[in-house]
């Protein structure tokens, strides 16, 4: 099992933002929302674009391409709750913002319940 990777420094991304890494294999979107830090799968399971490049409003990202809007604490496809992306935990350490993202084998891509 993979441990946490540091992926960007305190203050190199502004509240309301959000950029794109890679870790493990997976790219990840990590957001900077007033309540901290969070990270969810990048890519939208509808056609493939990604959420980091999308607007963000409070918890809510919406997709650049088709608006369709994720909870960026948990994933959840917040028109349609059965559906949402995978969400990795994050944590600030000496400075650094550090994601927990398993090799892409071990996490479900886009889950329904």
């Amino acid at each position: 099992m993979a441990g946490y990777t540091t992926v960007a420094k305190v203050g190199a991304l502004a509240k309301g933002t959000s950029s794109a890494f890679s870790v493990n294999g997976r790219m990840v979107a990590l957001f900077h929302t007033d309540d901290g830090y969070f990270a969810i799968d990048d890519f939208c399971p509808h056609m493939g674009a990604s959420l980091s490049e999308g607007s963000v409003e409070g918890d809510t990202v919406t997709c650049p391409w088709h608006a369709w809007r994720f909870c960026v604490c948990d994933g959840t496809w917040v028109d349609n709750p059965k559906l949402k992306v995978d969400r990795f935990d994050v944590r600030v350490v000496a400075g650094e913002i550090q994601v927990l993202v398993p090799p892409q084998e071990e996490t479900s891509a886009t889950k329904e319940s």
